[in-house]
């Protein structure tokens, strides 16, 4: 099937102020045009694009769709309706089979949506990306209401709206001089069957100011927010030639007991990561009482970590460990220590800080019967 996509962007767009009409102002630093000419441009089943646009406004125009795979303009015409018509007049000398009308200032179609009035054109003449009512629907006179409307059977049209060509054309065509609303009213004027298909609140119209901001916000991604979580571990030492800290080997003349191999610096990097995005602790994901993970390698459970908080969107913003020993000493290491908690986690250079401290003699610690750690992780996530 040839599809083509017919852009609408021959408004004026007065209602959204600025000095320009809305479809050439900028969000995230690019037109709304290209926003949504973006959508379709990806698109791997539609051939070809063309966006109907006012003559006075041609250099905005250039300066949108600089680069993109799109065809010449085409003028549009006194009304949207006008302007439609012309867009497919001019399409009917290579007609395709279908074709999408969309409305240059809704920069947010997704792909299902644009999908589903293609897939919807196979059975129908017609179909539209619509909302179905949720809100209470009253008629008023004024600012009174004179009595409200039954929701149900209700939807908010949308755009894409999709029709086999040559039986828009002919709507079009008979439909000149009508004063209405949409395609699809064109085309139910014609008679032809016209499907709805669900979209979402996203695939918004940019009307008013303050869609700007919602735009503007929906670009730059979801809210984050900066989640701190804090580790603690402790073990004690048996006979043995090295102990590992924070992925590290280090000769030594005891080493850390433990189910695993007892790098009580990555226990409790895990920890403070599992607590910032409230995901337990470690035993909870690791059971000691498990034989899997008898002397496994602690990189694996900072590894686990590190991919929860990536599949909820988030970002590691900053690890720190304290590593609490009388020995081995840990400065000639702990350059190495940082290096290799990044490399675990696929950190950049100066997220990681290892620092160590003693306990002036006192305690466990102090007794050199064992080391403990203790650990904060600051996680930036969704809200």
């Amino acid at each position: 099937m040839r599809i083509a996509v017919l852009i609408m962007a021959a408004g004026k767009g007065t209602r959204a102020g600025g000095a320009h009409p809305k479809q050439y102002r900028k969000i995230a630093g690019q037109a709304v045009l290209r926003h949504t000419l973006n959508r379709f441009c990806h698109h791997p089943r539609i051939g070809r694009i063309q966006v109907i646009i006012n003559p006075d406004d041609e250099g905005l125009y250039r300066d949108a769709v600089a680069g993109l795979p799109v065809a010449s303009p085409i003028p549009g015409g006194n009304s949207r309706q006008e302007s439609v018509r012309l867009g497919l007049e001019a399409l009917a000398s290579d007609p395709p089979d279908l074709v999408l009308i969309h409305d240059a200032a809704r920069p947010f179609t997704g792909t299902a949506t644009i999908d589903g009035v293609i897939a919807a054109l196979s059975e129908a003449d017609g179909a539209i990306a619509a909302i179905p009512m949720t809100d209470t629907v009253k008629m008023s006179q004024g600012t009174n209401i004179i009595r409200g409307i039954a929701r149900d059977g209700l939807w908010r049209a949308q755009t894409p709206q999709g029709f086999r060509f040559p039986a828009i054309l002919d709507a079009h065509r008979r439909a000149i001089g009508l004063d209405l609303t949409d395609d699809a009213a064109v085309a139910g004027h014609a008679g032809l069957q016209v499907r709805l298909i669900q979209a979402n609140e996203n695939n918004f119209k940019i009307t008013h100011e303050e869609d700007f901001v919602r735009a503007e916000r929906m670009l730059a991604g979801p809210e984050m927010l900066t989640r701190l979580g804090m580790g603690y571990d402790v073990h004690r030492f048996e006979t043995g030639s090295a102990v590992i800290l924070c992925g590290v080997e280090i000769p030594y003349h005891k080493k850390l007991a433990g189910h695993s191999d007892a790098d009580v610096g990555l226990h409790a990097l895990t920890d403070a990561i599992l607590g910032a995005i409230a995901q337990g602790d470690i035993g909870q994901h690791f059971s000691p009482s498990d034989p899997q993970w008898k002397g496994a390698p602690s990189r694996i459970f900072l590894e686990h970590a590190g991919k929860l908080v990536r599949s909820m969107g988030g970002e590691i913003t900053n690890l720190d460990v304290t590593l609490i020993c009388e020995a081995p000493r840990i400065g000639p290491h702990r350059i190495l220590m940082q290096q290799r908690i990044e490399q675990i986690l696929g950190l950049p250079p100066g997220r990681v800080s290892v620092k160590a401290t003693t306990t002036e003699g006192l305690g466990f610690a102090g007794r050199s019967e064992g080391i403990a750690a203790q650990a904060v992780a600051s996680v930036s996530a969704p809200k």
